[in-house]
């Protein structure tokens, strides 16, 4: 929590350009004298972003480990103490990764020095408006990130100076750091764009009023204040199927959505972004510095290569770390389903019809992950460790999810939730099914399996429990993470119940 600021010069689409490296002595007295200056600071607040598929201990592989869907796989049951403990629910405040902690609020840090700061910039007061409203809505993710994974956070809304009792900042309860996050979100909606213009291109991946909405939305459908959440997903939405006021649409085909190289679908509500041009390497990778997709290496079959034999139609891939190895459980569950090919990869058919050989790492099943393959076209043409600079986007929040939450904030009953539902699945040529939680559920774990979703939706509908037992899940213990070790020598932090 008391990582000293820092923050790379790297604008909103990802694309390194340089980085400052501070020891806490950043001397930022003639900082934000400039838009330019204020976008650079901004900048740094959307960084924390990476956290989703960026670095060994991203987001994604990690949660997906916890989940019903996925073992943790990898080398070997050693290999990252915490995705393995995870895995089997036998994680514990040392091995719990310090990162998720963090890097979250090294993100808060930043957006809370850009919030006290960007009011005094002589820039525009309309670009002030904006930059402000930016930064709210990016400190609100992070602290529902923060949350959801821990339960029991400090409530941080200003810059730390050296005279505060830093040491002893309490806990807040968690509804009231829900209630704080909606309303700073709700507060500064109208002082976004509507969207990104065609004709700015280099501000993809910033914050709009579509994408600030979905977001409020999510919070409140944790919050369990589903009425309030319904409400928002509806404007994110317009009428199911059609092109909503935001610019958003379903896309015609589903596995293009995990095309390496397609970016900025008008399925896009919240997009994470990569890059190679960071030229990531193995001295800084996960430092804060490198800007590559690792859920992409870290889920390919380890030893993975193409035979050479006639029509081969097996994925082009490079060797990966064999991690997130899908669960018998979740084939048989996608068996037949549209989605099934885009989202699996069945090495263990492969190798049997002479198109692949691969080395079996641990608990591997014959299944990978197919939606963040690493693909050998995707290979960096430039300097840094070829595994660590896939550029492959995270889709953070997509209009699919946005479909389906809402369905569920309407008690998946009535025309609309339906109508949602039906349009989730006639995008993939499925007909419609009658309406229920049960069905929101079975189609939320298909449509987006191994996206780092499924865990949060057991642990939110009291299903972890029941499903996840068999991996050790403890009800009243696992639904939150173990604060990490390191965040509660000397400090007023208090553990979480049952990992004392």
């Amino acid at each position: 929590m008391l990582t000293g600021l820092s923050f790379g010069s790297v604008n909103c689409t990802g694309d390194y350009i340089g980085d400052i490296e501070n020891t806490g002595t950043f001397d930022d007295t003639n900082y934000f004298l400039s838009e330019e200056q204020c976008l650079s600071a901004t900048a740094s607040v959307y960084d924390i972003m990476k956290k989703y598929a960026g670095g060994f201990e991203n987001m994604v592989t990690f949660f997906n480990a916890g989940s019903d869907d996925f073992y943790s796989g990898g080398g070997n049951s050693g290999d990252g103490a915490g995705i393995q403990g995870f895995n089997n629910y036998t994680i514990n405040p040392i091995t719990m990764p310090a990162s998720y902690w963090k890097d979250y609020y090294q993100g808060i840090a930043r957006a809370n020095w850009v919030i006290s700061r960007i009011p005094d910039a002589p820039v525009s007061e309309n670009f002030k408006k904006r930059i402000f409203a930016e930064v709210t809505v990016l400190r609100s993710l992070y602290y529902f990130e923060l949350v959801r994974m821990f339960g029991n956070i400090p409530l941080i809304l200003k810059p730390i100076t050296s005279n505060d009792d830093y040491w002893n900042i309490p806990q807040a309860n968690p509804k009231d750091v829900y209630s704080q996050i909606e309303g700073d979100i709700a507060a500064v909606i109208a002082d976004l764009p509507m969207t990104i213009p065609s004709t700015t291109p280099s501000e993809r991946g910033r914050i709009t009023q579509g994408s600030a909405r979905a977001i409020l939305g999510k919070i409140y459908l944790y919050d369990k204040k589903n009425d309030l959440a319904a409400a928002q997903f509806a404007e994110v939405n317009g009428t199911p199927g059609q092109t909503s006021q935001y610019g958003y649409k379903l896309v015609d085909n589903y596995s293009s959505l995990f095309k390496y190289d397609n970016r900025f679908t008008t399925e896009s509500v919240l997009e994470a972004v990569y890059s190679y041009k960071g030229h990531s390497d193995w001295d800084f990778w996960g430092q804060g510095r490198d800007e590559g997709n690792s859920i992409c290496i870290m889920t390919g079959p380890r030893s993975y290569t193409l035979k050479n034999v006639s029509n081969n139609d097996a994925p082009d891939l490079v060797a990966g770390w064999s991690f997130n190895t899908v669960t018998g459980n979740l084939y048989n569950f996608m068996a037949g389903d549209p989605r099934f090919d885009a989202t699996i990869i069945d090495a263990k058919k492969l190798v049997q019809d002479g198109k692949i050989s691969y080395s079996a790492a641990y608990l591997d099943t014959g299944y990978f992950l197919k939606k963040y393959a690493p693909y050998t076209a995707a290979k960096s043409p430039e300097p840094g460790a070829m595994e660590l600079n896939f550029y492959q986007n995270y889709v953070a929040i997509r209009l699919a999810d946005t479909y389906l939450m809402e369905a569920e904030a309407l008690g998946a009953t009535g025309a609309r939730a339906q109508a949602l539902l039906d349009a989730v699945r006639a995008r993939v040529g499925l007909s419609s099914v009658p309406v229920s939680l049960q069905a929101i559920k079975s189609e939320r774990r298909r449509e987006f399996a191994g996206e780092g979703i499924r865990w949060f939706d057991l642990v939110r509908w009291g299903d972890a429990p029941s499903v996840l037992a068999a991996k050790g899940f403890v009800a009243g213990k696992n639904e939150i993470l173990p604060i990490p070790y390191t965040e509660l020598q000397n400090t007023a932090i208090k553990q979480n119940p049952g990992y004392n």
